[in-house]
């Protein structure tokens, strides 16, 4: 793991214990305790529901393989990111390896995992700009200069995505051809792979439509926290609220599971929708709680499947 990653988690770590303790821990302790065991329980299973549609959104892309081994890559690839030390980038690039385990060919399976997460970038622009939308509604106030941002990095980063795979993978080609041709095949079959998703924008389509769905489904997830805390928020304000949340976490792609951003961003944006600073730290926290108790058992099982297929390996 680089050493900026490793920095970069535990200043995000220092800032979210600071925020706790500074706004109050008895107070963000009792917005916790008012969720209750049925209350989490509640939420982990809308978190559940949500991965279906998050998979269903990659299913779409190459409809003739197994829907459930792509949910099964999506949770496995949120669980890397949120639970273990690592980017998102990384959580994106184990998710691909439990694609493979699940006896998806390897091109096809980084491919449609690159595809997947342009298509769901280009949703979360979509979804910043309803929340943008809402937010002017609801406060007529001006968006933070980290908001701006982080819109401007998504929609450069997806930008950059869609440059790199029609246009930027034949360069690679045409160089692996020369001095790697040992790798030029897999590259040729990467690139093919792509070509053939793009060739679908119905495909592309779909995928966008379904990760929108998605973004609205982890507000819902928001407002159903804030409601079981004892909070009063209407749908469209938690939409501006996790839309805001989306963009801030967006630049800081490169922080573990965007420790801190979070924790700070809940606590600054819901006491604009009239809600105390320590119920935003309480949505913060259930949240990582709802994606350790669904993650760790989760990257548990595919470390098992991993050591099985090592063991099933044949001696050489």
């Amino acid at each position: 793991m680089k050493i900026g990653v490793i920095l970069a988690a535990l200043v995000g770590l220092a800032v979210a214990i600071w925020l706790v303790f500074n706004i109050g821990l008895a107070a963000v302790s009792n917005a916790i305790a008012a969720v209750g065991f049925d209350g989490f329980g509640l939420l982990c299973l809308l978190a559940l529901a949500t991965f279906v549609v998050l998979g269903a959104a990659w299913f779409v892309l190459m409809p003739g393989a197994p829907f459930w081994s792509f949910v099964w890559g999506r949770i496995v690839r949120d669980a890397a990111g949120e639970v273990l030390p690592f980017s998102q980038l990384g959580g994106i690039l184990i998710g691909v390896r439990a694609l493979i385990l699940r006896g998806i060919v390897a091109p096809s399976a980084f491919a449609s995992s690159v595809v997947d997460v342009t298509t769901e970038m280009m949703a979360q622009i979509v979804f910043i700009l309803i929340g943008i939308a809402l937010f002017a509604a609801h406060s007529g106030s001006e968006l933070p200069a980290a908001t701006i941002s982080g819109i401007v990095f998504v929609l450069a980063g997806s930008v950059a995505f869609i440059v790199l795979q029609r246009r930027g993978l034949v360069l690679a080609e045409r160089l692996a051809e020369r001095f790697l041709p040992t790798v030029a095949r897999q590259t040729r079959e990467f690139h093919i792979a792509v070509k053939d998703i793009y060739d679908h924008p119905s495909r592309l389509a779909a995928s966008s439509a379904i990760h929108l769905i998605g973004w609205i489904a982890s507000a819902i997830g928001t407002w159903l926290t804030i409601r079981l805390i004892g909070g009063h928020i209407e749908v469209a304000d938690a939409i501006a609220i996790e839309s805001i949340l989306c963009a801030l976490r967006s630049a800081a792609v490169f922080v573990p599971g965007a420790l801190g951003v979070q924790e700070a961003g809940y606590a600054l944006m819901l006491p604009l929708f009239g809600l105390p600073p320590e119920m935003g730290l309480a949505v913060s926290l259930l949240k990582r709680g709802r994606e350790i108790a669904i993650g760790v058992p989760v990257l548990l099982m595919w470390q098992g499947l991993e050591g099985r297929r090592v063991l099933a390996a044949p001696e050489i």
